[in-house]
């Protein structure tokens, strides 16, 4: 009887415990409010880090005075703000603590992380997260060079905007990427990409080794039956 006793008393005390743990987390994930910002007061850019990676930066105008950013005639962007105190002028946000994504009133940054990726000249904004090898397509640029001074644009796609991080009514220095969308939905329209994409071989003629070789690429089974290859004829 005593064991009985102690046994539901600890499972009781476990339950308790397990309560007073669980419900701050859960509390947690309704801190945070957001509200849109003044898109034209901030640039969403890439900058070239190495021979072939790429950064996100985002530059925040906060007040009058000289530009925190200039566009360049080559398409890229040039970080005027580096040149000048930009101390209260300009804002920079750089780094995972500094923006996030937020979908539906909700807060990933525990599940989705943002990164750029090149597809050819095109640099691309994209969500990605361990548990889903779905792509969300956030945002887009060209790259017409790679300039060590020279930031890429990145425009964001139709259901994506900036948000502020609030806190009661106080705003914080934390930028959102933001749809209003379901996150399934999103998901849905991305089409399931996923984050290996082998780009098909092409072929020339039917029976070729190109094809053979690019139905490979795609996924595709072997053809039976031989394969057909040119012949050159021998010329002295």
């Amino acid at each position: 009887m005593q064991r009985t006793y102690l046994a539901l008393a600890g499972a009781g005390l476990a339950a308790t415990t397990l309560q007073a743990v669980t419900t701050p987390l859960a509390e947690a994930a309704g801190v945070f409010d957001s509200q849109p910002v003044e898109a034209s007061q901030f640039a969403v850019l890439a900058k070239p880090v190495g021979f072939a990676d790429w950064s996100l930066v985002l530059i925040e105008q906060t007040a009058n005075g000289q530009p925190c950013w200039q566009a360049r005639p080559d398409g890229l962007v040039d970080a005027s703000m580096n040149r000048f105190d930009s101390k209260g002028i300009c804002t920079s946000y750089a780094g995972s603590n500094a923006y996030s994504l937020r979908v539906a009133g909700q807060d990933l940054a525990s599940r989705y992380r943002l990164r750029l990726s090149q597809v050819g000249d095109e640099l691309q904004l994209q969500a990605m997260s361990p548990a889903d090898t779905t792509l969300l397509l956030v945002g887009r640029g060209q790259v017409s060079r790679r300039d060590p001074e020279g930031f890429v644009p990145i425009k964001l796609e139709s259901d994506w905007q900036l948000n502020r991080r609030v806190f009661g009514q106080q705003t914080l220095n934390h930028i959102y990427f933001a749809a209003s969308s379901p996150l399934e939905q999103l998901i849905a329209q991305a089409g399931g990409g996923s984050l290996e994409k082998v780009q098909p071989i092409s072929s020339e003629g039917p029976g070729s080794l190109g094809r053979v070789l690019g139905s490979m690429a795609r996924g595709g089974e072997l053809e039976t039956g031989p394969i057909a290859l040119q012949v050159i004829p021998f010329r002295e």
